[in-house]
């Protein structure tokens, strides 16, 4: 069996996928990678051919041992990158997942453990996660979404999805990032929350309060 990138690619997508959302069907897939239907059937195809992903009577996707082992070093391997690029090149933390994606097929196992040796194993990339930490491990921390957060209450920016530039470029903007602190003011009528960031106001619509992880400031 041969690995390709794009096999590489479907694999951490659906592990991804798996750790945020739960239940990975193909249509999780074509939005998570953007890729069109027909893609994804041609790539489950082969995936599970290759025994390295299943697929359930429901259409629901898991990934086998043998593919799972593979999306957990790619996920690894992007980690170490992230954190290479933003912590010793100074990449704009906003940047850099985009660079990962197309130089994590490239890292071999000495570079690996170079980085691992450099960085530590157990940091947080520049977005704030932790390797292989979805949402339920979130929530059991006692973490939430920003959009969860009531009036009146003061957060810390924990960690924020990463796969969209654009948006880490407005939140960037705001001065939403990880680490700060965020006091929320007001639900609004529009569907949006008023937010303080130090002496900055800022307005944040659902969509956006929804890739953002926070913890209760004390």
């Amino acid at each position: 069996m041969k690995l390709t990138v794009s096999k590489e690619d479907y694999l951490k997508a659906i592990a991804e996928a798996e750790a945020e959302e739960g239940v990975v069907i193909a249509a999780t897939i074509a939005r998570w990678l953007q890729v069109s239907a027909p893609a994804v059937a041609w790539a489950l195809r082969r995936l599970r051919r290759d025994k390295l992903a299943t697929v359930d009577r429901k259409g629901r996707i898991s990934l086998t041992a043998a593919g799972r082992g593979v999306a957990d070093k790619l996920r690894i391997r992007h980690h170490l990158v992230e954190r290479m690029l933003h912590e010793l090149l100074g990449i704009e933390w906003y940047k850099v997942h985009d660079e990962a994606e197309r130089l994590e097929h490239a890292i071999s196992e000495d570079v690996e453990r170079r980085l691992t040796a450099m960085l530590g194993a157990s940091g947080r990339c520049p977005h704030g996660s932790l390797i292989n930490k979805g949402a339920p491990e979130l929530r059991k921390e006692g973490l939430q979404l920003l959009w969860e957060v009531p009036p009146g209450a003061r957060v810390r920016v924990d960690s924020m999805h990463e796969r969209d530039r654009k948006l880490l470029e407005y939140f960037d903007g705001l001065g939403i990032r990880p680490g700060v602190g965020v006091k929320v003011l007001d639900r609004n009528y529009d569907g949006t929350l008023s937010l303080r960031l130090g002496k900055k106001a800022a307005v944040l619509g659902e969509a956006a309060a929804r890739k953002v992880w926070v913890s209760l400031d004390r």
